[in-house]
């Protein structure tokens, strides 16, 4: 076969070309071709990495990948026209001439292999890897991307970009992540493409002959992933670019924002209206009409005489403030952070030495080089502002970075910690660093305190930063369900702390809208109300009683299910499996669940199957996949692998708990540090074989827990022999909870046995969700109410030692 290689003049598709020599070292080889340089590394077991470049010295991001590669054994095997990589799950085959490699599981079946004859080429300055699409292949994750679960035939752009009311299929948005997962005859694999520039994955959109991913420059540095499941892929890609660390309790709770709540009197209304109508909730923010005239680090003197004392008031009826921080400065002489930052010099600057100035809030704004240790340093020192008036968390904003136009010159220099590139190459990261230096602001001003930020931008690895919301939604179905997609999509990508706007942030949700909404978001990782100024007020009790007493409901459902949630948060944090997790992760080659009708579905807190469905269909067709599953309002019990018709009253959002699962719940409280009442509620579903949970507690608050300052425990559950263990207790904080209240469902079980301790149950009626008021009497407007009847419950002692329970 013969390869052009036009000169580098035009340089018309120039590939890599041949290998013209190569050596071993520890990590693998290093090679070069007749047109480039090249290194495939061993990273771990299940992760090689390849790097391709026609620079003598390979090109970096310093931002995302923070583990070095690990020791494991590996072989490398000359032959004839190939050299091999073997470690004990793959094996990279890289071909000598032309220049092209295929992975391979150990098995010999094919993972997933280059175009042969373009490979890794060049277009100018933009590299691309062109890969073959194996049969029925899918294509899942790629962080935040509109458009279905499965992203086969189409194509997605990584731009960071502020995109107010974006459409449902639009590209691209906020966030940039370029992971993917592709899953082909009972394979999975992903690959994370390391290169922060402007980039293309094309999923076979506009040909059939490959798929491919491409930057506009940079080099062509990727990390393929493989191991025998999806869970395991993501958790290796987690394993590079980082997990999150345990967030505040507090963050887990309902929050409030609007754009925006002013003055201090009316957002004192808010948290007492709360409290009044006993609504559980944990956050009010704080946007950005608390600053005066929109510049960040002041508080309006007017609608804000004392922020302090009114965050002080707020704090005694148990909540917490966050507040906005956009990175634009507005460049008035005399206002102190932009005079510092320019003494310092710690703003984007133009190649000739001036500063760059945008427009957005304040008017003509400066933006501070987030790329650059100093400024981050700067920043989290300037943050002192809000920690002495007694702000707890941050959002920030507008950090794509936005500015009115959205056309930032492409010539504007960033440090990237000493390189110096264009906005070309640090875009991407701009959103990420500068969750970075506000997750170490807030460290640095509350040293004992969990760090809260919120953050619109980013790139791979922001989980270890911020949790993340889907930015400016619209008030719409399309746009609920869509939202779910983001999240969950996100969740395969390494970000499991996210969430949407409640109710939409652009327009105006109705009412039945609304209330799905609320119950919906109240099985989302982040769970917050937004609305846009110049809007409906769109709080839970501003659509009427009934949305209100739907919403009250779910959102005392969610803190009743806070030690399941908290507990999952901690698995999260340890192995970056997603709390909201899309079918595709445990069910990866069932067909069913990449169905437009299916492929919102997913599994909360791994216990919990939930069908999100519009508030206008009053039935819905939801597909439980293998195994039996409970419906959760009631107990009736289904066989997998069907699909079935499920009744969705507004106030009855479809919920199936998983055969064999470990539920914990608590009674419900207003907000996170209130206390319960003592009693850890166990609900133990029959299912078949051995299951387990591990229950997770800490003191919810301070960084304790990373020493001894946590209680943990697993708890497994036999189906089989119908036996509970309890675990040992690992660490050193005392557990919440004096009492165990355990709830079996599916067995009818009158007695159980501690050692030789028997306790009989109580029996009881059991309801989730508390009954609506039926305001109107008529007959047809009643509503129905769901509750487990004369369900067998046995209180016990919650012995710190291990024990086992006999049913």
């Amino acid at each position: 076969m013969t390869f052009s290689t036009n000169s580098k003049k035009h340089n018309q598709n120039l590939q890599a070309g041949k290998v013209e020599n190569w050596d071993k070292n520890e990590l693998g080889v290093t090679g070069k071709t007749t047109n480039a340089n090249f290194s495939i590394a061993v990273y771990n077991h299940d992760t090689i990495r390849v790097q391709v470049s026609q620079e003598e010295t390979f090109d970096q991001n310093p931002y995302s990948v923070i583990n070095q590669p690990k020791k494991v054994d590996f072989e490398i095997t000359d032959n004839e026209n190939s050299i091999s990589i073997s470690t004990d799950l793959i094996e990279a085959k890289i071909n000598i001439n032309p220049f092209h490699i295929k992975f391979l599981d150990k098995k010999g079946n094919v993972i997933n292999e280059d175009d042969e004859s373009f490979s890794v080429s060049w277009l100018g300055t933009e590299i691309t890897n062109y890969k073959k699409v194996q049969a029925n292949e899918k294509f899942i994750g790629l962080g935040e991307k509109t458009g279905n679960l499965n992203r086969a035939g189409r194509a997605y752009t990584n731009w960071n970009t502020d995109y107010f009311a974006y459409g449902i299929g639009d590209d691209p948005l906020y966030l940039s992540i370029p992971f993917y997962i592709g899953i082909h005859q009972e394979l999975a694999y992903g690959i994370y493409f390391d290169n922060t520039h402007k980039s293309v994955f094309n999923f076979g959109a506009s040909n059939n002959r490959f798929m491919y991913y491409a930057a506009d420059g940079g080099d062509m540095d990727y990390y393929f992933i493989h191991n025998q499941t999806v869970g395991e892929i993501i958790g290796a890609y987690t394993h590079l670019t980082g997990r999150m660390e345990m967030p505040p309790m507090w963050a887990l709770g309902f929050q409030q924002c609007r754009y925006s709540y002013y003055p201090d009197t009316e957002v004192l209304n808010l948290a007492r209206t709360f409290r009044e109508k006993d609504m559980p909730a944990d956050v009010i923010y704080l946007d950005i009409h608390h600053m005066e005239k929109y510049k960040v680090f002041t508080f309006d003197n007017e609608k804000f005489s004392d922020p302090k004392a009114m965050i002080s008031r707020l704090k005694e009826k148990g909540f917490k403030v966050v507040v906005i921080m956009d990175p634009g400065i507005k460049t008035d002489k005399g206002y102190l952070p932009y005079d510092e930052g320019l003494e310092k010099d710690l703003f984007v600057k133009y190649p000739d030495g001036e500063i760059y100035e945008g427009q957005v809030w304040p008017g003509w704004c400066a933006f501070p080089d987030f790329t650059k240790e100093e400024t981050r340093t700067w920043w989290g020192e300037k943050m002192k502002f809000y920690k002495d008036a007694g702000v707890d968390g941050y959002w920030t904003d507008m950090n794509e970075p936005a500015s009115w136009g959205q056309f930032t010159p492409n010539l504007i220099n960033f440090h990237y910690e000493g390189e110096v590139v264009s906005h070309r190459k640090a875009r991407n990261i701009y959103g990420l660093q500068m969750a970075k230096a506000a997750k170490e602001g807030s460290e640095l001003q509350s040293p004992d305190s969990r760090p809260f930020v919120l953050t619109r931008s980013g790139f791979a690895g922001v989980q270890r930063y911020a949790a993340a919301w889907t930015g400016d939604n619209v008030s719409s179905e399309e746009h609920m369900l869509a939202g779910i997609r983001l999240v969950n999509s996100l969740g395969l990508s390494g970000v499991s702390f996210a969430g949407y706007d409640v109710g939409g942030f652009a327009g105006e949700a109705t009412k039945s809208l609304f209330a799905r909404w609320m119950s919906i978001a109240a099985f989302s990782p982040f769970y917050r109300a937004h609305s846009m100024i110049n809007s409906n007020d769109s709080e839970p009790w501003s659509f009427g009683e009934e949305v209100e007493e739907i919403s009250k409901n779910y959102m005392k459902l969610r803190y009743q299910l806070l030690p399941t949630l908290y507990s999952n948060f901690y698995k999260s944090s340890q192995t970056g499996l997603p709390i909201a997790k899309s079918l595709a992760i445990d069910y990866p080659f069932d067909p069913l669940i990449y169905t437009e009708l299916f492929q919102n579905q997913y599994l909360f807190c791994d216990s919990m199957l939930i069908a999100p469905i519009e508030s206008t269909r009053q039935i819905a067709k939801v597909y439980l996949p293998e195994g039996d599953w409970y419906y959760f309002y009631n107990d009736q019990k289904f066989s997998g692998n069907q699909i079935v018709y499920v009744d969705t009253p507004l106030s009855y959002l479809p919920v199936f708990a998983k055969a064999g699962s470990i539920m914990a719940m608590q009674s419900t409280i207003p907000h996170t540090e209130s206390k319960n009442d003592g009693v850890l509620r166990l609900h133990i579903y029959k299912g078949e074989g051995n299951n387990s949970y591990t229950h997770y507690e800490d003191d919810g608050i301070s960084k304790a827990y990373k020493g001894n300052g946590y209680f943990k425990r697993e708890v497994k559950w036999d189906s089989e022999n119908q036996e509970i263990h309890f675990g040992a207790v690992d660490g050193e904080y005392k557990s919440k909870f004096e009492k165990i209240q355990l709830f079996i469902h599916g067995i009818s079980a009158d007695k159980i046995s501690i050692n030789d301790l028997q306790i009989n149950a109580n029996t009881e009626n059991l309801a989730f969700l508390g009954r609506l008021t039926d305001f109107d009497p008529l007959p047809d407007h009643s509503h129905p109410y769901f509750e487990i009847e004369n369900i067998n419950s046995f209180i016990i002692e919650h012995q710190f030692e291990e024990f086992t329970i006999k049913i």
